[in-house]
């Protein structure tokens, strides 16, 4: 057996075996779902991903003799840097993710190394996995390996929590999922809460105008900052961050699915939902070529899919302890449960994920009767 050596990604190639890498080791794993590679390749490439515009990356292979037995990034957003330390991050946090390995003895060198760049860097505390930002896959996957994941949601081999454990980090914040059967009503109480809503004159629930895309997305953005800005590890979105995040989720923004909530003629909240595109993507095993941008093209034109997922929702925090705020939220959701259903065939949401301490969030996901069907983890240690 060769040594394991770690090295720095430099050239275009290194960059490649670091995305290539999950596709061997993945490879007889039926819950897994590839990403498209040109996606992948953008998401660690500074020019392509506005996330950059305020951090430092350092990613790092493994290898031994030639074959490519691991991964991982080390890496520093400088906005979380200035973040309160009771919501996560702050001074002196920094994070690794992306993280594959084959075996654990592979992990803990990967996972060292990643701390010593952070050291260098002035760092005094690792969270992990974060790849990259808060806003892309946070967590490690711990429960809900029996299917796939949705739509901007991770997966991870079983065995990488007893490593990471054993490598000494600590839980710090759960990230769960809820799914439910969307093809029945709400329970009555939620139908009456609706309805009332709805006698509201007050009240404005509307769809969003993918023409007027710019401006639509600075109003749930002000929402979005506004309602998530006390919420452990919130790190506000960027200029550049919100444009390549437009550009990359343009093709599956359906009006129907994303709804504002105004209140005398304020927008006051929002709800965004998401066709799965893993459906679609998931046989493209990574690649658009030769034939599979005509399927996935076709498949946008008019999508139909079993799940849809909402990954994020915000009312103002003005409104967050009222009756209104739950309000809101169900009209939004119930909505977008009808034109999922009669509209593009869903027969499943999903909600989240949703930090284990939002009451709010987690009320209405049991309320609606939607059970947990991920657990992801976020650990951290000290340097």
């Amino acid at each position: 057996m060769h040594t394991v050596t770690i090295a720095p990604v430099i050239t275009a190639n290194d960059r490649k075996a670091f995305v290539d890498l999950p596709f061997r080791l993945y490879r007889d794993d039926p819950h897994w779902v590839p990403p498209l590679k040109g996606e992948a390749l953008g998401l660690i490439t500074p020019e392509k991903n506005g996330w950059f515009s305020h951090a430092k990356v350092q990613l790092f292979l493994a290898c031994e003799g030639k074959r490519v037995v691991g991964r991982i990034s080390a890496h520093i957003d400088t906005l979380a840097l200035t973040m309160p330390r009771e919501q996560g991050f702050g001074p002196g946090v920094g994070q690794w993710g992306l993280m594959e390995a084959e075996r654990e003895d592979i992990f803990l060198a990967l996972v060292a190394r990643a701390e010593r760049w952070l050291r260098d860097q002035g760092m005094t505390r690792a969270l992990g996995p974060i790849s990259m930002s808060i806003w892309e896959e946070p967590g490690l996957l711990v429960e809900g390996f029996d299917h796939p994941p949705t739509i901007m949601m991770g997966h991870a081999r079983p065995e990488y929590r007893d490593w990471i454990e054993r490598a000494g980090y600590s839980p710090v914040k759960k990230l769960l999922t809820y799914e439910l059967d969307i093809t029945g009503n709400f329970p009555k109480i939620v139908q009456r809460i609706i309805k009332s809503g709805e006698a509201n004159p007050r009240i404005r629930i509307r769809d969003t105008d993918k023409n007027r895309f710019e401006e639509e997305a600075a109003i749930i953005l002000a929402i979005l900052n506004d309602a998530w800005k006390s919420n452990w590890g919130f790190v506000p979105l960027t200029e550049p961050e919100i444009r390549d995040v437009g550009v990359k989720l343009k093709p599956i923004v359906f009006n129907d699915l994303i709804q504002i909530a105004e209140l005398d003629g304020r927008p006051v909240a929002f709800m965004l939902t998401l066709p799965d595109l893993n459906e679609a993507t998931k046989s493209l095993n990574g690649s658009l070529l030769p034939f599979g941008w005509i399927k996935l093209l076709w498949w946008l034109r008019k999508p139909k899919v079993r799940t849809m997922r909402v990954p994020l929702m915000g009312v103002v925090k003005e409104l967050q302890t009222s009756r209104l705020a739950n309000q809101l939220a169900f009209m939004m959701i119930e909505r977008i449960r009808r034109a999922a259903v009669d509209k593009y065939g869903a027969t499943r949401g999903e909600i989240g994920w949703i930090l284990d301490d939002n009451r709010g969030m987690l009320s209405i996901a049991t309320t609606i009767q939607s059970d947990i069907n991920k657990v992801y983890v976020i650990y951290g240690r000290s340097l």
